[in-house]
């Protein structure tokens, strides 16, 4: 993956045309909302897209671009995935950078793999190829796709 890949995020996807003048409804994947202030720049395969305006709608966004003023134009954006910059954020865990990872307990025991992350209420969970599911909660630190140290409760790799 290059450094170029690693800084960008798919942050979500523009589901559909909103009313006449141009809006779309985004499916936003991340709860970093300010990716849709007006004035933040997102990418998608056909190139940049600046935000004018958004609000909540529901459980998605309704966003007007820079540039885009008809239902036509709007209608041609449904589909596209959209991509932003890496934020720098000391306290969050970013999904990307668990993937292929060892898992070491708390006495260094290696229990893992990481092989995906599954979406729970309470906490997502590594998949271990193990078997083993292990919540976030538990992280204590995290190298980058290498090594993710835990403090799970006695009994979890039982």
């Amino acid at each position: 993956m290059s450094t170029d890949e690693r800084d960008t995020l798919e942050v979500g996807r523009i589901v559909k045309a909103h009313g006449l003048k141009g809006q779309v409804l985004v499916d936003l994947w991340t709860d970093r909302v300010e990716r849709l202030d007006p004035g933040s720049e997102l990418r998608s395969e056909r190139g940049h897209l600046v935000v004018v305006a958004s609000a909540a709608h529901q459980d998605r966004f309704i966003v007007t671009f820079d540039g885009v003023t008809t239902r036509e134009g709007a209608e041609r954006l449904r589909g596209l995935v959209l991509y932003a910059e890496r934020i720098e954020d000391d306290d969050v865990i970013w999904i990307d950078d668990l993937f292929g990872a060892t898992v070491i307990d708390a006495e260094g025991i290696v229990r893992g793999v990481v092989t995906s992350v599954e979406a729970n209420p309470a906490s997502d969970l590594l998949v271990l190829d193990t078997g083993h599911l292990v919540p976030l909660t538990f992280v204590v630190s995290v190298v980058a796709n290498e090594r993710i140290e835990v403090d799970a409760p006695e009994g979890l790799f039982a």
